[in-house]
């Protein structure tokens, strides 16, 4: 064994030794399995947070009750506080109501009749007008309404058009009360919130009115008047309750009603609880090393996905050459396999243990680690990394006060023994096979195809938090690093620049400013624009990669100042003070930053992600770098919002002090000082290539290194910034350390399987190099 590789295997040995000492430290700890409220004929009971162990629910939140018959009845008494019911497959808001003809409708200060429902059309009268609304459009006197001010591209487009096709092609659009502004498809109403109230197609065909908020909306029914968002739901044939993030599967037993928690449920140190005499709890144990059976269908895709894999890494290996090699290969396919299989056991209710995913995650750290014949820098760095953010996430979950926290680190944990392993197996078999440049661009245009078909996907449906679950954004920056790559590759190689035309010129350069102008107004319209931050650091590093490597030293120089200028200028900015002119959501998030003592509601995250920072100081809270507080509780940190995301790096510095920071900076230094390294190495490659492929292909690794390094150093750079307060909050996970599902499987395995297939590229060719020209012949 070498000196490098027994030096990374000690550092991986010592990080997984943190990670079991954390387990080993972890205290008792309590969550009721199941809850169970008993109730006679005729009898109701308030079940609240304290009932539910549910963190986010209200004191109060449902009133549950068994009329005379022995049917079980649901009310949200805290309608603020929303909950969804599902019965056989359909969700149903406990504040939604189907409405019919004849109901009268009390929103606000306006009251509505709804003279005409049916076949999924609806008729008002009220507030002087006469409405039409037919699930994708509002028509006041028959005429449509114009466009909202506030109203983006894609809801224009998409208004525009429902009123020239016909019904059956219109995008399904709800009908909004609230506000006072008559527009699109909003409805105005005096004392009304916008938003609280919508009237929408639902599933099964019908029109469906939904409140949320805690402002009564009034619906006839029977001839009487109720609140919309507190009538009763029958239990019957209901399949699970969720409140907040807490997720009960519900079954009733004659007189028991029994609810069985999952997701978010809270902690506790004794299994004792003061609970009202109707209800009672089963206790258990916090079991970090649970394991139950998986079932039959969860076997199928993990089996797929092991032979799958086993036939992509034998087929590109050609003949395997020695043990070791089958092994790697095995290893590639099964540790990805058992990840799917965890994963599969997660969705269907079966989760094992904490300490089970975490055993996948170091099968597949040391597989990084062994992967290649010599462990190179990069390979080396990336693993400690991801055994450092591993690390923060578990001591957050073992310390938080509810089970979400340590979801956080399984998903993370299932994630990489996934992503890592497949992603070096696919690039060494890409490298083996030495794909052409006409079927890489063919492949960088499926890539591009599938990340612009995501951010559809997350304009039409999601939000600026994603869609499904899923970040499309983060697919969307690797695609852009892989085309950009490409297009720059080009631009590089052949004639000279001053010999090309500008048709040249466009055609190479053309994909890339397209991608970037689609991702730049699908973030718009999605109101996120923390990623637009990201691509103006991308697109500085790279324009300095092109100038450096054409030999435009002024241009670089150029550059280089004009990024030192808008540095000065943000600190330019805060200096300024709070008078920051117009208002926004962004606008604001600069004033919070310039005085957040002057916003003690939204500079909250800031002024608690700045105590926790201090309250660490150099040692860390425990004046022992963490080391006494490992698996311990998380403390005052838990409070900051999105800790185990955007302000990961506050508990970080809280738990382990500012010395832990300063070796997770040299660590972040270290990597992109690799990736840039194995950059160049890939440019003086193509320099000195004996045929315009081999060329291609050493430019084309260069850029996407620089790339990659240039989003790498992009998070780093706004998420310290965000908790230290350099710059305003962006809402930017840290690569590495926070709790990103899709940013990890994405963009950061994806990156770092490649760079670590270039690494070992570059130390093969060389190999070979030396050896024939250190090989004699015989005379």
């Amino acid at each position: 064994m070498s000196t490098r590789l027994a030096c990374a295997a000690l550092a991986l040995a010592c990080v997984c030794a943190l990670h079991l000492a954390a387990l080993l430290n972890a205290p008792q700890r309590f969550l009721p399995a199941q809850v169970a409220v008993t109730l006679a004929p005729g009898a109701s009971s308030t079940l609240g947070r304290a009932e539910l162990a549910a963190p986010r629910a209200a004191a109060r939140q449902f009133v549950v009750r068994r009329d005379a018959a022995g049917h079980w009845w649901l009310r949200n008494a805290s309608p603020a506080q929303a909950a969804l019911l599902t019965q056989g497959g359909q969700r149903l808001h406990t504040g939604s109501v189907a409405i019919a003809t004849g109901q009268r409708l009390q929103a606000g200060a306006a009251l509505f009749e709804l003279a005409d429902v049916r076949d999924g059309r609806a008729v008002l009268r009220g507030a002087g007008h006469r409405w039409d609304y037919d699930g994708a459009r509002l028509l006041r006197d028959g005429q449509a309404q114009p466009a909202c001010l506030d109203a983006g591209s894609g809801a224009r487009l998409a208004g525009l058009w429902n009123r020239i096709v016909p019904t059956l092609l219109a995008f399904k659009r709800p009908l909004v009360f609230g506000g006072n502004l008559y527009c699109g498809n909003r409805l105005a109403v005096a004392g009304l919130d916008t938003g609280n109230v919508t009237l929408a197609r639902a599933p099964t065909g019908e029109l469906a009115l939904t409140v949320r908020g805690s402002q009564p909306v009034l619906l006839t029914h029977a001839g009487r008047w109720q609140d919309a968002a507190q009538r009763e739901h029958p239990l019957a044939g209901v399949d699970s309750l969720a409140v907040g993030r807490t997720r009960y599967a519900l079954a009733v037993d004659g007189a028991t009603l029994r609810l069985q928690p999952s997701a978010q449920v809270e902690l506790f140190a004794q299994a004792r609880a003061e609970l009202p005499a109707a209800v009672q709890w089963r206790w258990q144990e916090r079991a970090l090393w649970r394991l139950a059976a998986p079932t039959a269908p969860a076997w199928i895709p993990a089996l797929s996905a092991l032979v799958l894999l086993g036939a992509a890494g034998l087929r590109p290996a050609g003949r395997v050459r020695g043990a070791a090699a089958l092994a790697k290969i095995l290893a590639s396919a099964a540790i990805p396999a058992a990840a799917v299989l965890v994963l599969v056991m997660q969705r269907t209710g079966a989760a094992p243990g904490a300490g089970w995913p975490l055993l996948l995650a170091w099968a597949a750290l040391w597989h990084a680690l062994l992967w290649p014949r010599r462990p190179s820098l990069l390979g080396v760095v990336a693993v400690l990394l991801l055994g450092a953010g591993l690390l923060l996430q578990l001591e957050l979950g073992l310390g938080a006060r509810d089970t979400s926290m340590l979801r956080f680190v399984e998903t993370s944990c299932v994630l990489l023994a996934a992503g890592l392993p497949v992603g070096l197996l696919l690039m060494q078999g890409l490298a083996r096979n030495e794909v052409s440049r006409p079927a890489t661009e063919w492949l960088l245009v499926l890539l591009a195809l599938g990340a612009l078909a995501g951010l559809v996907l997350q304009v039409t449906f999601g939000n600026e938090t994603g869609v499904f679950d899923i970040q499309p954004v983060e697919f969307a920056k690797l695609a852009l690093a892989a085309l950009s790559a490409h297009c720059l590759a080009l631009a590089t190689g052949g004639a000279a620049p001053g010999r090309r035309s500008w048709r040249d010129w466009l055609r190479m350069v053309a994909p890339a400013l397209l991608f970037v102008l689609l991702l730049a107004v699908a973030l718009v319209q999605v109101d996120d624009y923390s990623p637009l931050i990201l691509l103006l650091v991308w697109a500085a590093v790279m324009l300095l990669a092109w100038c450096l490597a054409t030999g435009r030293r002024l241009q670089a120089g150029i550059a280089a100042g004009l990024c030192c200028a808008l540095l000065g200028g943000a600190i330019g900015l805060q200096q300024a003070g709070p008078g920051l002119g117009a208002a926004g959501f962004y606008a604001e998030r600069f004033q919070v930053w310039a005085d957040p003592t002057a916003h003690p509601h939204t500079g909250q995250q800031m002024l608690l992600g700045a105590r926790a920072v201090a309250a660490g100081g150099w040692f860390g809270a425990d004046g022992l770098l963490g080391a006494a507080s490992l698996g311990g509780p998380a403390g005052e940190a838990l409070r900051i919002p999105a800790v185990q995301d955007d302000f990961a790096p506050s508990f970080l510095v809280n738990r382990h002090g500012l010395l832990g920071g300063l070796l997770l900076w040299g660590l972040q230094a270290l990597l992109l000082a690799a990736l840039l390294h194995a950059a160049a190495t890939a440019w003086r490659a193509a320099a000195a290539a004996g045929d315009f492929r081999r060329a291609w292909l050493g430019r084309f690794q260069c850029f996407l290194l620089a790339g990659g390094a240039a989003f790498l150093a992009g998070h780093f750079l706004l998420s310290w910034g965000t908790n230290l307060a350099l710059f305003p909050i962006m809402g930017q996970p840290m690569s590495f350390l926070s709790a990103g599902g899709s940013h990890l499987l994405f963009f950061i395995c994806p990156l770092l399987a490649f760079g670590m297939a270039s690494v070992q590229s570059f130390e093969e060719s060389q190999s070979c190099r030396s050896t024939s020209n250190t090989k004699s012949w015989p005379g």
